[in-house]
């Protein structure tokens, strides 16, 4: 059975159409404009197949678990911070053991791989930094949430929640650079790359 579109859909539709079609014919509308283009980053085999992270994304991708670790912590946090509290709750070791351990296990659905300048780049939440461009393609599922999640999984056995979670109460930043920084971290220029990760 066939329905009629509601009479404010259809103004919304009219009107819509009207103001796409009238920029086209004003000038310095989007008609004097060149039209906008994006392709799909193309992938290597190592982007496409590997098990772990490529290392030029190992670095997007501590900052992207350093952020939600910082994000699913402050939200636990921000539930026991009550009026009568008179200040920030810490979140006892269970709790914030088991937070880290949800912070790793979650979908990572927002994150993906975008080129940006010819440079593919880890995207998502917490991860913009610089200008960003007009348009452009992010991939998004595939490897990535699995990557991400055990990236998440290696930091947490690696410094270990008690570390993390100090680090997290002195601010994302500290955090980020327990996990990203130093000599050997993700985001140093000497970052290296091992063997059995290959």
């Amino acid at each position: 059975m066939l329905t009629e579109p509601a009479p404010q859909t259809m103004r919304l539709s009219l009107t819509l159409t009207l103001l796409l079609l009238g920029a086209w014919g004003i000038p310095g509308g989007l008609g004097d404009r060149a039209p906008l283009t994006a392709t799909a980053p193309q992938l290597d085999d190592e982007e496409k197949y590997s098990a772990h992270m490529p290392a030029h994304l190992r670095c997007d991708a501590c900052r992207a678990v350093a952020y939600q670790m910082w994000q699913h912590l402050a939200k636990a946090e921000a539930k026991l911070h009550t009026r009568d509290s008179g200040g920030q709750q810490e979140l006892s070791e269970s709790v914030y053991t088991d937070i880290l351990d949800q912070s790793c296990s979650q979908t990572w659905q927002g994150y993906g791989v975008r080129e940006v300048n010819q440079v593919k780049r880890l995207t998502g939440p917490g991860l913009s930094k610089g200008p960003e461009p007009n348009i452009s393609v992010m991939i998004t599922g595939g490897p990535w949430p699995t990557r991400l999640s055990m990236t998440c999984l290696h930091y947490l056995g690696e410094f270990g929640e008690d570390q993390i979670y100090e680090a997290h109460q002195q601010g994302r930043e500290a955090l980020e650079a327990l996990l990203c920084g130093g000599p050997q971290g993700a985001c140093s220029e000497e970052a290296p790359v091992t063997k059995t990760e290959l």
